[in-house]
């Protein structure tokens, strides 16, 4: 005997106004000439499921809409961000240029104050320039082009060291490499993120203290993890959440330079590599920063 096989979805509008779906399935029996001789099937209410699919349907709609606002949203914002750095740095420009024209052409009439004031108005604008140059490449990560890349990060690292060799000869510092495996990244944003966290170890010293800094990482099933280790003047538990917050500064300008910037910039690079950062860290012990990339 031949059997043929059918499925097929129906609505219905039941008498309370209420719509109904189902699915309907069944094989056909027939006999040696071909005819249907039997039925055999089963009618399932799917009701529930189409409701489901038809929610899903909407919500992914709404995602997609959500979705092209928010990158429309984030270009007007890098637009934005570029435009006010360029037309802030010009005036801050101009500021810088003419107050060390006073301060040469009048060194010889002004007080000591007065020079001073002087002084605390240049570096005023060298410090506005450095948080508008953080700000506009805080807001470029994120939107980076070009794809990910098969790097040793041994040569990114190598690459910052060389890049840091200066202050490293000057403080004397020792850099310590363990294992290092390749990765898949954004060359140009691994570099930026081993620059601010090896730069921090270099800076947050304690005066006269040599720095040493370890860095290594392994390769696991899903994930690269780096630990980025010093030896400088560690930081609080109670803060260690908040240095990764955009402006969190933990100490006054004149103890240790910098915007506030980096460790956020840092936050934002790994969780674009779909990882993770956080630091295990005690006043006076160092700091040890770890962070994910997702493979």
């Amino acid at each position: 005997m031949r059997t043929l096989f059918f499925e097929a979805e129906y609505r219905f509008l039941r008498k309370d106004g209420a719509m109904r779906y189902l699915a309907d399935k069944g094989t056909i029996l027939r006999d040696s000439k071909g005819k249907a001789t039997r039925v055999v099937g089963a009618i399932q209410d799917i009701t529930p499921r189409k409701s489901y699919e038809e929610s899903l349907k909407a919500l992914n709609t709404e995602l997609a809409l959500a979705n092209s606002k928010l990158e429309a949203s984030n270009k007007e914002l890098e637009q934005f961000a570029y435009v006010a750095s360029h037309d802030l740095q010009e005036p801050l420009r101009m500021i810088s240029s003419f107050l060390g024209l006073i301060e040469r052409k009048y060194a010889t009439i002004l007080d000591e104050k007065g020079l001073q004031y002087i002084h605390f108005a240049i570096d005023g604008a060298r410090r506005m320039k450095e948080i508008i140059l953080d700000l506009l490449e805080f807001s470029r990560i994120g939107t980076i082009a070009g794809t990910k890349k098969l790097s040793a990060s041994s040569d990114l690292i190598n690459e910052v060291l060389l890049l840091n060799g200066k202050l490293i000869k000057e403080k004397g510092a020792i850099i310590h490499l363990g294992p290092l495996p390749d990765i898949h990244c954004y060359v140009n944003a691994i570099i930026q993120l081993f620059q601010n966290l090896i730069s921090n170890g270099l800076k947050y010293q304690e005066k006269g203290n040599r720095p040493e800094i370890w860095i290594e990482g392994h390769e696991y099933e899903s994930e690269w993890k780096f630990s980025v280790r010093d030896n400088g003047i560690g930081i609080d538990p109670e803060y260690q959440d908040k240095i990764f917050i955009i402006f969190q500064r933990l100490h006054q300008k004149e103890q240790y330079s910098g915007s506030g910037i980096g460790l956020a910039l840092c936050k934002k690079i790994v969780e674009l590599h779909g990882g993770k950062i956080w630091v295990e860290s005690s006043l006076g012990a160092g700091s040890n920063f770890y962070f994910t990339l997702a493979k």
